[in-house]
């Protein structure tokens, strides 16, 4: 054998005995995995018991739960919101424009009473009648106030008079202003008369 095939034969030879400590190192890395996979899974192994899988679903029903019915309270708000800007969302509109309608009534009332002799003609009245129709299909309602109990929630109390007889004390025996709803809310309360 020549020198330069011992010096391959002995280049081989060390290659070889690298690679065996390669793989040897490479076999005890994967036996570390190994052990530690088994330390894992015996640590995990007390996690999955029935018991505490159960807690485990039971806690997360209970959020899904919480959840559905938060979403759910959301749902009905908004919705409830939405209609209350629905209803509410001409109030302004309204409110400006009753004492245009308040001044329609006291013409038509003294027009009616003839004290003053006014003339109430037909196209007035048609005028009065389409705007007050039109403000009732927005929900506006007029409240009654003569002869009733007096309510400080519905009625502002302007002055109290001597009432002409004792069923009426305690009531409203004039309107000065009328008092409205809007949607069956208040916008206004009556301005009244009360006896006493």
């Amino acid at each position: 054998m020549t020198k330069k095939s011992k010096d391959q034969n002995n280049g081989t030879h060390h290659h070889a005995e690298k690679d065996q400590e390669q793989n040897e190192k490479l076999f005890d890395f994967e036996g570390t995995f190994e052990d530690a996979d088994e330390d894992e899974m015996e640590a995990n192994s007390g996690d999955s018991s029935p018991s505490n899988l159960e807690a485990t679903v039971s806690e997360l029903k209970d959020k899904h739960l919480r959840l559905l019915a938060e979403f759910d309270n959301y749902k009905k708000r908004t919705t409830r919101e939405r209609l209350d800007l629905m209803n509410s969302a001409s109030k302004e509109v309204i409110v400006g424009l009753l004492p245009i309608l308040d001044d329609f009534d006291r013409a038509r009332k003294s027009a009616i009473e003839g004290s003053k002799g006014e003339h109430w003609s037909e196209g007035v009245n048609l005028v009065y009648n389409r705007l007050y129709n039109m403000l009732q299909s927005f929900g506006l309602k007029a409240m009654e106030s003569n002869g009733q109990a007096f309510d400080p929630d519905l009625h502002e109390a302007i002055t109290e008079i001597q009432a002409p007889n004792p069923e009426l004390s305690g009531k409203i025996i004039d309107t000065v202003e009328k008092g409205y709803t809007l949607n069956d809310k208040i916008i206004r309360h009556a301005k009244v008369v009360v006896g006493k």
